[in-house]
């Protein structure tokens, strides 16, 4: 995975939410581009609360780039897995 493959995905116009996949098994998901800023090596990701409407983030995790291992869009049938 390159950092610009993630950029594409949040760079979509218009912006589809989509899940990023971890080597060990995580997965978070990124309905808003502003949740997700890809670094060369890392990707900062924040997850909101659950409950909050706006993408205002409750926590981040920092997310090496070289274990993101595929991206995959959500569509309206699973959209209701949280991570």
């Amino acid at each position: 995975m390159r950092p610009q493959d993630i950029l594409k995905y949040l760079q979509r116009t218009p912006f589809q939410p989509f899940r990023l996949c971890l080597s060990d098994g995580r997965s978070f998901e990124i309905r808003h581009p502003e949740m997700a800023m890809v670094g060369r090596s890392a990707v900062i990701i924040g997850v909101p609360d659950p409950e909050e409407e706006e993408p205002i983030y409750e926590r981040s995790f920092d997310c090496s780039i070289m274990h993101i291992t595929s991206l995959e869009p959500i569509d309206g049938l699973d959209s209701g897995k949280k991570r």
